[in-house]
């Protein structure tokens, strides 16, 4: 891997996209007797472990266990350009035993202080999978997000020490399980919520997530100035025929190009789109929603067709939808995306520093980040790294 250099800050970073990798009964360890059919178990076949979501087995992670696991930010120099030319699947060949900060809380602040970070928001690795693959059966979402939430607050905690804000998992797949999710992180002391950029699907099939049956949950989000975090998962897009299906599809056959590799984007585009076009912010404006590792290229396009759609509808929107847009969405580029760009189009105060880490897709040290931004103003890149994430970490109630 190449050497990265990054400028040294005189302030703690606050990182907006850590991850752990979930330990072997996550889901399980709260599951009621006798559910484990119906939502998570594991089985093992030709002498690895597989997880079974909703009676069949997921091979959308190769080594779900997460041991042995490739080295953080292993897929950096792909990602810069590849100067090697070497395919995908060769820097993810050296693997380590699985470090004891991706799975324990105090292991992982004593690396945080030591990669200069003073804050992290905590994300599940597997947990942005399986609602997916779940999602016809509304009762073993809830049951199985139930469990895994009560997994999360017990081993990493919604508010560990002020440091560590591991988001607990909505599912909109009904009003009333996504309200009681969120009372009972709003109890517990959660800063975020965390949810997939995908169409709700109910008992009632596919709503969008702004329908107002969804109001309820909304409202509660507005009253409680909690931040929604919509996170990068399995959307359940589909490749049209164009290339093989399924979120862990991007590399396989990676000797060549593959059009997933251009959709990483589309569920986050369709999605806030949707916010925008549903008027939610116009119903509950202390709303805010923080999209991660969900890229940023698609903004450009997503503002021309926001313009052009208010031309077009006159009077739908009671405001310029850009407006709405820069005002109640903040943005976490991918590290390789301009971020000159995605500042000029949102405001320098809604971009957010998240480095991934300890995902292959990520930075090899959160900090190899600060080297990105530096033709901002000093004051500019303390917006971005740190002071940015920590407004939308304090709650802010609506008044």
């Amino acid at each position: 891997m190449s050497e990265l250099n990054y400028p040294a800050l005189d302030y703690p970073a606050f990182d907006a996209d850590n991850h752990y990798y979930e330990a072997l009964d996550a889901f399980t360890r709260h599951l009621p007797a006798g559910a484990g059919p119906r939502t998570v178990q594991w089985a093992q076949i030709d002498g690895r472990m597989y997880p079974v979501v909703g009676g069949k087995v997921s091979r959308v992670v190769t080594n779900a266990t997460f041991d042995p696991i490739a080295k953080a930010g292993a897929l950096h120099d792909y990602f810069r350009g590849n100067p090697e030319q070497k395919f995908p699947l060769d820097f993810l060949k050296e693997r380590e035993p699985i470090r004891p900060e991706y799975r324990d809380r105090d292991a992982r602040l004593d690396v945080l202080t030591e990669q200069g970070v003073g804050e992290c928001w905590m994300f599940p690795t597997l947990g942005m999978l399986y609602e997916q693959l779940l999602k016809h059966d509304t009762p073993a979402v809830e049951i199985a997000f139930r469990s895994f939430n009560r997994w999360v607050e017990e081993d990493w905690g919604f508010n560990y020490k002020n440091r560590i804000f591991a988001a607990p998992y909505i599912s909109l797949c009904s009003p009333e399980f996504a309200v009681a999710e969120l009372e009972y992180a709003l109890a517990n002391g959660a800063r975020t919520v965390v949810m997939r950029p995908a169409a709700a699907f109910t008992a009632n099939g596919p709503r969008t997530p702004a329908d107002p049956i969804f109001d309820p949950f909304w409202a509660r989000v507005n009253e409680s100035g909690i931040t929604v975090v919509v996170h990068a998962a399995d959307s359940g897009y589909v490749a049209n025929g164009y290339a093989a299906e399924g979120f862990a599809a991007t590399f396989e056959g990676a000797d060549r190009p593959s059009i997933n590799m251009l959709t990483m984007e589309r569920a986050i585009y369709d999605f806030l789109a949707s916010l925008i076009f549903d008027r939610l912010f116009t119903r509950f404006p202390n709303i805010r929603i923080a999209s991660v590792e969900n890229g940023s290229e698609f903004l450009p396009d997503l503002f021309r067709k926001l313009s052009s759609t208010h031309k077009r509808i006159p009077g739908f929107f009671p405001e310029d939808p850009i407006e709405t847009f820069r005002r109640n969405i903040w943005i976490n580029p991918f590290w390789e995306d301009n971020p000159y760009e995605i500042a000029s189009l949102v405001g320098e105060d809604r971009v957010i520093f998240g480095s991934d880490w300890p995902h292959i897709e990520g930075m090899p040290t959160p900090l190899n980040y600060a080297g990105e931004l530096t033709e901002f103003p000093e004051a500019t890149q303390r917006l971005i790294m740190r002071d940015n994430a920590v407004a939308l970490t304090e709650l802010r109630p609506s008044v």
